[in-house]
């Protein structure tokens, strides 16, 4: 059995509920994994998303920050937050398993990663912190020898052709070198980037700026990933990047990234 796993930023679940509703419509994903959805759970509109088939989970925060699980196979043993600071408020994390009728099953996190700017913030130390516990808890993950997909928005270039213009992150908290080491400290446990493990072409970004017309000038970076484990990563068939919903009304400033596995 194939099934389809999308990671997408969605920038304000409320502010774009059309635009997902359209593209999910269209592409019709078994799991999408949304970040930024800013708003509380309650205020998630579970409704809209479940009458499309979907079995909606999140772990949202007002305004700020927000994940969520969308998927037609069941939802189980989903947890919110990711371990290793108890102290940590920040709706950034969720996961669960989704079955497949015929072909086993598939563990899938949605996280939204920070962004650490500006480095000389404590935002920066938090944001290594942060990916430090994604590593430890990678490994724990995949001591389980199962096949797992950690999917989202890691706010991380993870390379100069992952950037139009890499001169320009010079500097920033998504291209410091640190930020780099704590991204290939992911793969060095075993993880595969999905995308490069199907697509080596440069110039293939998920994220464009709103400002000074970086959508059409393509001035973009790829930050958006789907790390796997290599028992994932033995079972994919195919990854996409969803360019075109960057040129749709009301877009969010993310695309869609979707990747096939076959179970």
């Amino acid at each position: 059995m194939a099934i389809s796993v999308a990671t997408w930023n969605i920038n304000g679940i409320n502010a774009r509920l059309d635009t997902a509703r359209d593209w999910l419509g269209r592409a019709a994903p078994d799991v999408a994994c949304l970040q930024e959805i800013k708003c509380i759970d309650d205020n998630f509109p579970a409704e809209a998303f479940e009458s499309l088939g979907y079995n909606v989970a999140t772990h949202g925060q007002k305004s700020f920050n927000g994940v969520a699980l969308l998927s037609k196979l069941p939802l189980e043993d989903v947890t919110r937050g990711l371990a290793g600071d108890d102290a940590d408020e920040q709706a950034r994390y969720i996961e669960a398993v989704v079955s497949a009728p015929v072909g086993g099953s598939l563990r899938v996190a949605s996280l939204y990663l920070p962004n650490g700017n500006p480095p000389d913030s404590e935002k920066y130390p938090y944001k290594l912190a942060w990916m430090e516990r994604l590593r430890l808890h990678a490994e724990e993950l995949l001591a389980l020898e199962e096949p797992f997909v950690l999917a989202g928005d890691y706010n991380v270039i993870p390379s100069d052709r992952d950037a139009r213009k890499p001169g320009a992150w010079v500097g920033d908290a998504l291209f410091l070198p640190a930020t780099l080491e704590r991204f290939r400290a992911l793969a060095h446990l075993g993880l595969r980037d999905a995308f490069r493990a199907c697509d080596w072409r440069d110039r293939q970004y998920t994220f464009w700026d709103y400002q000074a017309g970086a959508w059409q000038r393509d001035n973009g970076i790829r930050i958006d990933h789907l790390m796997l484990s290599p028992q994932a990563a033995d079972r994919l068939s195919s990854v996409a990047i969803e360019r075109a919903e960057r040129g749709r009304e009301k877009p969010s400033d993310h695309v869609p990234v979707v990747a096939r596995f076959d179970l």
